[in-house]
């Protein structure tokens, strides 16, 4: 999680959602250079959120899936637990005020 928290990965994350990219597709719809733009990548890589694989001269970046589903289990126990809170404070009885 750590690596998502600067906003310039998670754009960058949020652009591979959409599909595999290489850098200087994503480069080119970043306010960063394109040096900047593999440094995130490195991070993301090594954070295991992304992969990548060689494709001719270029190598496209992609959405780890195993990585996306480990991320989504995280939060779903948070929001299940907030649901069940939720439901438990709506079940409660409430005392009227005079």
């Amino acid at each position: 999680m750590a690596a998502l928290g600067d906003p310039t990965r998670r754009a960058i994350f949020e652009l591979l959602a959409e599909g595999p990219r290489a850098v200087g597709d994503i480069a080119r719809q970043m306010p960063v250079t394109r040096p900047a733009v593999s440094q995130h990548l490195k991070v993301l890589k090594d954070a295991g959120l992304v992969t990548d694989r060689a494709l001719g001269t270029k190598r496209l970046y992609q959405i780890n899936p195993e990585s996306l589903a480990a991320l989504r289990s995280y939060f779903d126990q948070f929001w299940a637990q907030s649901l069940a809170a939720f439901k438990q404070a709506v079940e409660q009885p409430h005392e009227e005020k005079p």
